[in-house]
């Protein structure tokens, strides 16, 4: 691959909580391993490129969620790159309006039912840490992230979910996040990427079409740090 082209969408609707900082972790990663990056913001007012090899979308309001939600259907870009096994991340509202449903400003709105799930509202808003066991599968070890989010997501049969809570509500208080093919959503803030580089290196081997193992190492020592501190944080608090 000459270029790794990553959309980062709609930030002008979905950029609340600074995962703008998963696009810049990916760039960073795929940077020190000598591979060029090519990173494209995409507005709500923009045709969402067909081209890219992989998508991000951040977490935002009911308004701006319901509003990106409507101008993704009428795209279809993100479908198509879903259907074509580009990586997608999405995060918080991104995640849920990936969904068949999602409720925002009082109503269920039509979501973009790339993965077979549906959320609602839950009787308490999910505000702190987050903790769990990925999916063996993954490969990418225990996730840590931050949640703040009013929704409660309901997984169908064709995802499976991205872990297993140990600490925090996620999906229901049991699980968080889900995952199908190379499409991954989560709850996850902090950045998401930068607590769980493993999950970043995931995103990139299927973006570039090698196994994780086979990408160079980077230098970890500051994310571990980092994971490092808010597990014992997390363990000190129970």
């Amino acid at each position: 691959m000459s270029t790794l082209r990553i959309v980062w969408l709609y930030p002008d609707l979905l950029s609340t909580y600074g995962d703008r900082g998963n696009l810049l972790v990916l760039a960073h990663r795929a940077r020190a391993r000598g591979i060029d990056v090519e990173p494209m913001q995409v507005r709500s007012d923009q045709r969402v490129p067909h081209t890219a090899d992989m998508y991000l979308i951040g977490g935002g309001e009911d308004g701006p969620q319901a509003v990106a939600a409507d101008r993704l259907l009428q795209d279809g870009a993100l479908n198509r790159a879903a259907e074509a096994g580009k990586p997608i991340l999405a995060i918080c509202a991104g995640y849920q309006l990936l969904g068949a449903s999602f409720y925002a400003n009082g109503r269920a709105y039509e979501g973009l039912n790339i993965l077979d799930l549906r959320s609602d509202r839950g009787p308490s808003r999910a505000v702190g840490e987050i903790a769990g066991e990925a999916a063996p599968q993954l490969g990418i070890g225990p996730i840590t992230g931050f949640e703040n989010h009013g929704g409660r997501t309901h997984l169908g049969e064709a995802v499976q979910p991205l872990a297993r809570v140990t600490a925090g509500i996620g999906n229901d208080g049991a699980t968080e996040g889900a995952w199908a093919g190379h499409v991954i959503g989560t709850y996850m803030h902090g950045p998401g990427l930068a607590r769980n580089p493993k999950l970043a290196d995931l995103l990139l081997a299927w973006a570039i079409g090698v196994d994780p193992s086979q990408l160079p190492p980077v230098d970890d020592t500051w994310p571990e740090r980092l994971r490092a501190e808010r597990f014992q944080a997390l363990s000190a608090a129970q």
